[in-house]
């Protein structure tokens, strides 16, 4: 029975974990927000990256990575927000990645739409989309080029409340801070969020190294708790297996200081054995030749599992996670949940759908040993299986990184190319 509401189920695919005396409905918004999953042990599946995919389709300029599809081609944001719910995600994350009035006049972009009707059109598409399923709204906000260009925390701030006002008057179900390389901003970000009263989720781009300026996985996640976040963890930059790591140990300092909280993980879906502190925007191929590593949808079984045996009990994807990604998210943790995902309809697990192959050879594919096992070729005869990456050693602070809204001109450009070359 819901504790609000007025429905009962017999069946366990109808609700979610038991807490205490109910089984809290699928209907029943009010008695579902994103901390009483958590605090039920209901596992939450995050959806996966657009820009990336967005760009990929053709509604996003890499280089800004600016969300103004919201506005401008809303049914294709809508379209992936679809596919992510079929997929099995229940947080539609805003499309509202970059959506900060300095970063969308940034190097000379040029915008149709404001910032304000970036970020409602952003709201109002992914409110459409969970009200088809069992989906919660997030907010999001990310770090600033204010920041790297040094203003001052009351100027950054301010960028964080424009952003929140919408997200407010939207009325989002809960709020995320992401995407931050330095922990001092996004303790920032968390101080201005937690003022609506919304539960408040802060993720670093970080790896088990920590932040840009050394500061440790899990002093940051210490420094974050305390600045009223009730969830965190990582996000983007970095491949599964090394954000559940830094997870890990963010988890390990909060609970050395006495602290509690919930824990996250949004990583990339490629490989980055060769990355350094600040992930793979160093590596060569970023961002148009990371197609070679791409995991797998086995490789996401691995990656949903071990998330899940560390105490992370949110999780989803970043940049390069498309549906079938979050699908295999959801299929691995289907027991815990007690659902799978409507895309599974046309999925057999592990590889069955193959038993009706027209190809014996590849009708034997059709069992979990084979795919489990499997190690993927490249196909790329010449393609070294690492990468240099690119160590320039600049973070904020650095005149390199004084933003401007300009375009980069030809002058700046070729010292660009001259540096890139001596690297």
């Amino acid at each position: 029975i819901c504790p609000i509401g007025t429905f009962s189920f017999p069946s366990f695919n109808n609700k979610t974990t038991f807490n205490g005396s109910f089984y809290y409905c699928r209907i029943c918004r009010n008695c579902q927000g994103i901390l009483e999953r958590l605090n039920a042990g209901e596992v939450v599946i995050g959806d996966g990256g657009f820009v990336f995919a967005l760009e990929k389709r053709g509604y996003v300029k890499a280089g800004p990575w600016t969300p103004e599809a919201a506005a401008e081609y809303p049914e294709a944001v809508r379209q992936l927000h679809r596919e992510f719910l079929r997929a099995g995600a229940n947080v539609m994350q805003t499309f509202t990645f970059y959506a900060s009035d300095d970063k969308l006049e940034n190097r000379g972009n040029k915008l149709s739409f404001t910032g304000a009707q970036i970020n409602e059109a952003a709201c109002d598409l992914a409110r459409q989309v969970a009200n088809e399923g069992d989906a919660l709204v997030a907010g999001g906000v990310c770090q600033t080029p204010s920041y790297l260009s040094c203003k001052s925390e009351a100027d950054v701030k301010a960028i964080f409340k424009k952003q929140l006002d919408v997200f407010v008057k939207k009325n989002v179900d809960f709020l995320i801070a992401e995407y931050f390389e330095h922990v001092e901003e996004a303790v920032w970000a968390v101080e201005v969020l937690k003022e609506t009263g919304k539960p408040v989720a802060a993720c670093l781009c970080i790896g088990p190294e920590g932040d840009m300026h050394g500061v440790s996985p899990g002093e940051c996640a210490v420094r974050l708790v305390k600045a009223g976040a009730q969830i965190v963890g990582v996000n983007c930059h970095f491949d599964p297996m090394t954000c559940v790591k830094a997870v890990k140990l963010m988890k390990e300092g909060v609970e050395k200081a006495g602290l509690k909280a919930h824990y996250m993980v949004q990583p990339l879906a490629y490989h980055t054995p060769d990355c350094n502190c600040q992930g793979f925007i160093d590596l060569p191929e970023f961002p148009f030749g990371l197609e070679p590593r791409i995991l797998t949808r086995w490789d996401m079984h691995k990656y949903a599992r071990e998330a899940y045996n560390v105490g992370i009990r949110f999780i989803g994807g970043c940049c390069g996670f498309e549906p079938y990604h979050i699908r295999a998210v959801a299929e691995e943790l289907a027991a815990e949940r007690g659902i799978m995902p409507a895309g599974s309809e046309k999925h057999g697990m592990w590889g069955a759908g193959l038993e009706m192959h027209t190809k014996p050879w590849v009708r034997a594919r059709a069992r979990r040993d084979y795919w489990e096992n499997l190690k993927p070729a490249s196909g790329r005869p010449l393609c070294p299986s690492l990468a240099t990456p690119d160590s320039w050693g600049v973070t904020k602070g650095h005149a390199d990184l004084m933003q401007q809204k300009e375009a980069t001109s030809k002058d700046q450009l070729k010292q660009l190319f001259d540096r890139s070359k001596s690297h």
